[in-house]
């Protein structure tokens, strides 16, 4: 935030002051709570980084307070909550947007917009993966699930987001996988199914490293994206009518999201077009439909319909 022109971070809110203090004092912010940082008047806009079970509480008291909020991956734990933040946003007339920065990558944007123009002829499928080696432990954030543990939430949500703006809402989701003593998910690979035999194989694992490759096919060629598809990736090859090219844009890393959000804010637009709120109540529902279908329920969670 803090290399993005015109951002400045002006003060870093954590339950315990101390900690925030120890980030405060490497970018020249003030330290504080969480309620001190969206009633803070300098403040325009709140990003929340807590673990996901928090966010729609946070979310929801930074829009009372006025503030565009913007919310790490995945926006809430269930598409109840999801919707709750967007309605509430939306109400309050104040910009609210899911940190979902692989879909602010300028690469990521054009091998969009090149499968929109009809380039590879019409998307038929989509294919990524998203695997780390991970020592096991339950009471790590990853695993635990009254911090909303698991590898779906955690790593398959990046390439849910991927699909998504190639395929939109699958008609069927099914789900195989691994899960934790406690009952989160290890493993968890995922196939959308859509009527029209349109499908996309999406898999995460906390289990193995994987290569965090992407392929979108179309009826006349395929693109695929290189490794890694969600941390900044840089090059993407294009297969159509015999030939191949090489499609390269530079990654800034989160630079481009957050000046995305200034641009946003200074339009007077409440969403981003390149992450909408439908987007990621969409990809949080199919995540929740994913999850019935492996059994991983979070405390307090609305019973699976």
């Amino acid at each position: 935030m803090a290399e993005a022109d015109g951002h400045d971070v002006v003060r870093i809110g954590a339950r315990d002051v101390d900690r925030a203090r120890a980030i405060a004092d490497d970018v020249g912010a003030a330290a504080g709570t969480y309620e001190d940082v969206w009633s803070d008047d300098r403040v325009d806009v709140v990003h929340i980084t807590t673990t996901h079970p928090f966010h729609e509480e946070q979310a929801l008291a930074t829009i009372a307070a006025g503030k565009a909020v913007v919310v790490e991956k995945p926006l809430a734990l269930h598409p109840a909550s999801a919707e709750r933040i967007a309605d509430a946003a939306r109400d309050a007339g104040v910009f609210a947007m899911e940190a979902m920065w692989l879909r602010h990558q300028p690469l990521i944007r054009e091998v969009m917009d090149l499968a929109r123009s009809g380039e590879i002829g019409e998307v038929v499928s989509v294919q990524a993966d998203f695997g780390v080696s991970t020592s096991y432990d339950p009471n790590d954030r990853l695993f635990d699930l009254d911090n909303g543990g698991g590898a779906l939430m955690d790593l398959g949500v990046y390439a849910a987001a991927f699909a998504w703006p190639f395929l939109g809402a699958p008609d069927v989701v099914q789900a195989t996988g691994r899960l934790t003593p406690e009952g989160s998910d290890l493993t968890a690979a995922m196939q959308w199914g859509y009527a029209d035999g349109r499908f996309a194989q999406l898999t995460s694992t906390f289990t193995s490293p994987s290569p965090g490759r992407a392929l979108v096919t179309g009826t006349r060629g395929w693109i695929d994206v290189d490794p890694h598809f969600a941390k900044g990736p840089t090059l993407a090859r294009v297969h159509s009518g015999g030939t191949t090219r090489e499609l390269r844009a530079p990654s800034r890393r989160y630079v481009d999201q957050v000046e995305e959000v200034g641009r946003c804010l200074e339009a007077g637009l409440l969403e981003s077009p390149h992450v909408p709120l439908a987007d990621s109540i969409g990809v949080i529902d199919v995540l929740a439909r994913a999850r019935a279908e492996l059994g991983v329920r979070y405390p307090g969670e609305p019973a699976f319909t």
